[in-house]
């Protein structure tokens, strides 16, 4: 029989040692956790490198959002089928659970991922679905439940709540109405100034901007101040999260934009 591979990733270590326990009672259900965002992306390195990669992780929703004193550490020890606990040291806990999701969805696709939470939030499913994941579950749910969703997104299903439904539907319908109107206002830009709001989702500041663009601060400046007056935002952080809602992502800084005498304009 092929066992399920799992990872709970919790920084409440109570919670996380009694659900892995309750997991490995099943007899095709292997599981290991993980204390912090970090300490899980290493785990799912090593599996992987052994070849023995997880099938899905269970992540807390609420993931970083308490740092407990000197972090979790040390291992815990779970019973028949082994579950070890992996602590983040301090500071580690700073990746929240859906970023998670996202990066898990981004380094190894082929893992399916649950979010737990301790409250039902439609704004913060529709966001976890949004960023890969495949179901969202109430941390106080029946074993029976947890373990049909696990099977479930192992066959591509999603998993909500039937009382989320409505709320996660007009979250995702508002998210991409927002995306659309991003969309429409980053294709006013000129190409010169979508080459600048590239440059700002990079992280780049003005300085660095006139010397990878062949131009003066002045004129970056001014491309700046028109790149915020067309999107209708009044901060360059504002400007740089409407981009990434539009699907605008960095500029390659490993390469050049612009050669001088170029055509964008």
């Amino acid at each position: 029989m092929a066992r399920i591979r799992v990872l709970v990733v919790d920084d409440h270590r109570i919670f996380a040692e009694s659900l892995a326990a309750a997991l490995a009672a099943e007899q095709d259900v292997e599981v290991s956790a993980a204390g912090s965002g970090p300490a899980a992306l290493r785990a799912l390195e090593r599996a992987a490198a052994e070849g023995r990669r997880f099938d899905v992780l269970l992540i807390d929703a609420d993931l970083g959002t308490v740092v407990q004193d000197g972090g979790v550490s040390g291992q815990l020890r779970g019973p028949a089928h082994g579950s070890v606990h992996e602590g983040g040291g301090p500071g580690e806990g700073a990746v929240d659970g859906i970023s998670l999701v996202a990066g898990v969805r981004s380094a190894h696709p082929a893992v399916r991922t649950v979010v737990l939470a301790e409250r039902d939030d439609p704004r913060r499913a529709a966001a976890a679905l949004q960023a890969g994941a495949g179901g969202w579950v109430a941390k106080d749910c029946s074993l029976s439940r947890l373990l049909a969703v696990i099977r479930g997104v192992l066959r591509d299903e999603t998993h909500l709540p039937p009382a989320l439904l409505t709320g996660v539907l007009r979250e995702l319908t508002a998210a991409r109405k927002h995306r659309t109107e991003s969309e429409r206002l980053v294709e006013s830009l000129t190409p010169r100034e979508r080459e600048v709001l590239r440059c700002m989702v990079a992280g780049l500041g003005r300085k660095a901007v006139a010397e990878r663009l062949y131009l003066s601060p002045h004129t970056v400046r001014t491309h700046m101040q028109n790149v915020l007056g067309k999107l209708g935002v009044h901060s360059t952080l504002a400007a740089v999260a409407l981009a990434r809602r539009a699907g605008v992502g960095p500029v390659d800084l490993t390469g050049s934009v612009v050669e001088r005498g170029g055509q964008l304009a």
